[in-house]
């Protein structure tokens, strides 16, 4: 069981880096006001939520514990990311804050991930 959960941590990497990565390539965007969502950011953050619900499952599955708190606030966020992400991924351009709000709330997940226990 600790190598499937293993493997689906680093598919769960994979979707964070595809997702801020996406981010990341837009930001000299975003300051002149062209960014945009990239298809990468929307995939990034379908791979999180399902490796993630699948991580839960496999946690409790191995008879660990899992803080219902902790992960429900991660999936809250996570949805306002995809809904933002999938609502506006056709446009030519998103708003500053629009777009920076998803790099803030992605940044702010991982965060929520590393530091609280």
């Amino acid at each position: 069981m600790n190598v499937l959960i293993n493997v689906f941590v680093g598919l769960h990497i994979v979707g964070i880096a595809a997702l801020l990565g996406g981010f990341m390539t837009q930001m000299k965007a975003m300051g002149a006001g062209t960014a945009r969502f990239i298809p990468a950011m929307l995939h990034g953050a379908l791979t999180m939520l399902v490796t993630g619900a699948l991580l839960v499952g496999f946690r409790e599955m191995d008879g660990g514990t899992v803080n219902n708190v902790k992960i429900g606030v991660k999936m809250a966020i996570l949805f306002v990311i995809l809904a933002l992400v999938y609502l506006k991924r056709d446009e030519e351009r998103v708003e500053k804050a629009l777009f920076g709000a998803v790099g803030g709330l992605t940044v702010v997940n991982i965060f929520i991930a590393v530091l609280w226990h």
